[in-house]
């Protein structure tokens, strides 16, 4: 049965929960509560399991912060026995619009610290990734304060329809293969955003 490692990025604690840099962690709470599974608490993350078209997906939050993220993933990959092609490791990005989606293959950590840190434990780059838009709307020198900060009310108005259409992704993504899912998913998701 083939098996994939979906890695949510974020930093754990109420502080950032509902902050933008922890969008992965929130697209995974809602395939989670999609598929009826539930999060434990094992070593250097939360898991959650669920099976989909002879499909098991791994959900990982890592509880190593951010910036120290490679260190759950090179150990859940290597545990579960996953193939590094079937990681996606999902992630804010200040350089696309809010509302929009960027799956690829594989590629650079593009100032990311989260996926700087995983291209460095494992090695390589070659890890499929999924970018989720939160545009950067930030004034000179507060790129720290925006990521941090939490989503206004105009952006939360957008979620419900954005997590569906991250779950559908994910799912895409173990069902379907990469091409099909970034020629189907990438690009703005809501229409009125456009």
């Amino acid at each position: 049965m083939k098996k994939f490692l979906i890695v949510g990025l974020g930093n754990i604690g109420p502080k950032y929960e509902n902050t933008r840099h922890n969008i992965g962690f929130k697209i995974l709470d809602g395939i989670a509560n999609q598929q009826n599974t539930v999060f434990t608490t094992d070593k250097l993350g939360d898991l959650a399991t669920f099976k989909f078209k002879g499909r098991t997906f791994v959900l990982l939050k890592p509880s190593t912060f951010m910036n120290l993220s490679g260190k759950s993933v090179k150990y859940w990959m290597t545990k579960e026995k996953i193939q590094q092609e079937n990681i996606l490791v999902i992630s804010d990005d200040l350089n696309l619009d809010f509302g929009t989606f960027r799956l690829k293959a594989k590629g650079s950590a593009g100032g990311h610290n989260g996926l700087k840190d995983i291209n460095e434990k494992l090695g390589n780059q070659n890890y499929a990734r999924f970018r989720f838009g939160i545009s950067a709307m930030f004034g000179k020198g507060k790129q720290v304060d925006y990521v941090l900060g939490t989503w206004d009310k105009d952006e939360l108005r957008y979620f419900p329809e954005l997590l569906d259409n991250a779950s559908k992704l994910i799912l895409s993504f173990g069902t379907a293969g990469i091409n099909n899912t970034m020629n189907q998913y990438n690009g703005k998701q809501i229409e009125d955003l456009k």
